[in-house]
């Protein structure tokens, strides 16, 4: 697939957030925690999500779209087996059925998840993490291997502050016998949303919010209905889109203090903007200066959103330093955008140098990854002339409908099947 670009229009108008693709993925996994009807409002209609649900159905699990962004879900018929090989190889959150599956079925057999190629991601602090409740672990051929006898609570200090492995880790404990302490957990608003998910299902849990989560094991729970939050990350990316495009972007459906650190920064570099309760206004005028861009652990700047800040970086006066602390595979953008005139050195896998500002010229790219794919749509709509995104496909995995979205707000950009 391809996205073809005519670039250098400015954007005005309105464009909404959808449901969050990462707060999406663990809940879904997380009804299998349960017996009874869950009912998911405001889910995301991606790729990512439907492969998802396959996953699901691929058990015996009763899935259904109820509304436009309505998912209704039982699996009370659910029954362990080897899951839909295609959807789990195609699919880096699978891994989020680990917890899950040990809860319900205690026993797991998986093949090796696949998903964006944006560097070293071993899963030994998932491992570790489930270890600690009485999780036996063996791989074989790349396919893991998981059971126990019946999990138990115990203390979980997490290797690292992964999201998927205290979203698993989480899921495990709820069932678990006795108490679970989660230490160094990880607190990004999408693992907030699980953690009052799982609330709402009948789990007890205190700590919601900060690194350390407490989890008393009960024995059942039921069903609820529960609203997914907005996509940070897409909120974000539609936020530097309107501040790099100088245009007037009113982005909708927005929880503003998800995104307080994005938004220091880029006040601090210049950009103008308004913040109501659920609205970000973007204007046209106001000079940035570079600054430096480090990629944390919340409630630090997304690596989701780092490519968007480079896109941005080569906009402004000044040299911006981007440092992706997470992943050391997210740099490849950054040759999409030298192609397209940017002036930009990687200095090593994880840290790159951007000077502008430098006009950008539309050239045949490629999209290296989901979120590198956001990026170069961004490049695409502010170089002059055409750009080709190939590998457009990728994009559909985390933004919903994101050729017509953009053309409602003025972008000439077009899709095409290749």
């Amino acid at each position: 697939m391809q996205f073809i670009i005519e670039g250098g229009k400015k954007l005005n108008g309105d464009i909404w957030v959808s449901g969050a693709k990462n707060a999406a993925l663990p809940i879904i996994a997380a009804t299998l925690l349960t017996d009874d009807e869950c009912i998911l409002d405001n889910v995301p209609r991606i790729s990512d999500v439907e492969t998802l649900l396959n996953i699901l159905k691929s058990l015996g699990s009763a899935v259904a779209w109820t509304g436009e962004h309505q998912v209704t879900i039982c699996n009370r018929n659910a029954t362990f087996h080897n899951p839909d090989y295609q959807s789990v190889k195609s699919l880096r959150a699978s891994i989020l059925f680990f917890g899950s599956f040990l809860a319900r079925f205690h026993t797991i057999d998986m093949i090796e998840p696949g998903g964006c190629i944006i560097g070293n991601r071993p899963l030994d602090t998932h491992f570790h993490a489930l270890s600690k409740l009485g999780v036996r672990m063996e791989k074989k051929n790349g396919t893991y291997a998981l059971s126990s006898d019946g999990l138990r609570g115990a203390e979980v200090v997490l290797l690292e502050a992964s999201v998927t492995a205290t979203e698993n880790i989480l899921m495990a404990a709820v069932y678990a016998q006795g108490v679970t302490v989660i230490k160094n957990a990880a607190c990004e608003p999408h693992v907030q949303d699980l953690v009052t998910f799982l609330q709402k299902l009948g789990a007890d849990i205190a700590g919601n919010g900060t690194t350390t989560l407490t989890v008393h094991g009960v024995s059942v729970l039921h069903g609820t209905v529960h609203t997914i939050i907005p996509d940070t990350i897409e909120a974000g990316t539609f936020l530097m889109l309107g501040i790099a495009n100088k245009g007037k972007l009113r982005i909708n459906n927005v929880i503003p203090e998800h995104m307080d650190v994005v938004l220091e920064k880029l006040k601090m570099m210049g950009a103008k903007f308004d913040v109501s309760d659920t609205t970000i206004t973007t204007h046209s005028h106001g000079i940035m200066r570079a600054a430096k861009i480090d990629a944390r652990p919340y409630p630090g700047i997304p690596t989701d959103l780092q490519s968007v800040f480079g896109v941005l970086a080569t906009q402004i006066q000044g040299t911006t330093l981007i440092w992706d602390t997470l992943f050391e595979g997210r740099m490849g953008y950054v040759q999409e955008l030298v192609r397209m005139g940017a002036n930009a050195v990687i200095c090593d896998p994880h840290r790159v140098l951007i000077t502008g500002p430098t006009p950008l010229y539309g050239q045949e790219i490629r999209s290296f990854d989901l979120r590198a794919g956001a990026a170069m749509i961004i490049a695409g709509l502010i170089a002059s002339g055409r750009t080709v995104i190939n590998g457009a496909e990728i994009v559909s995995r985390g933004y919903e409908r994101i050729v017509e979205r953009l053309q409602a707000v003025g972008a000439d950009i077009q899709q095409k099947d290749s």
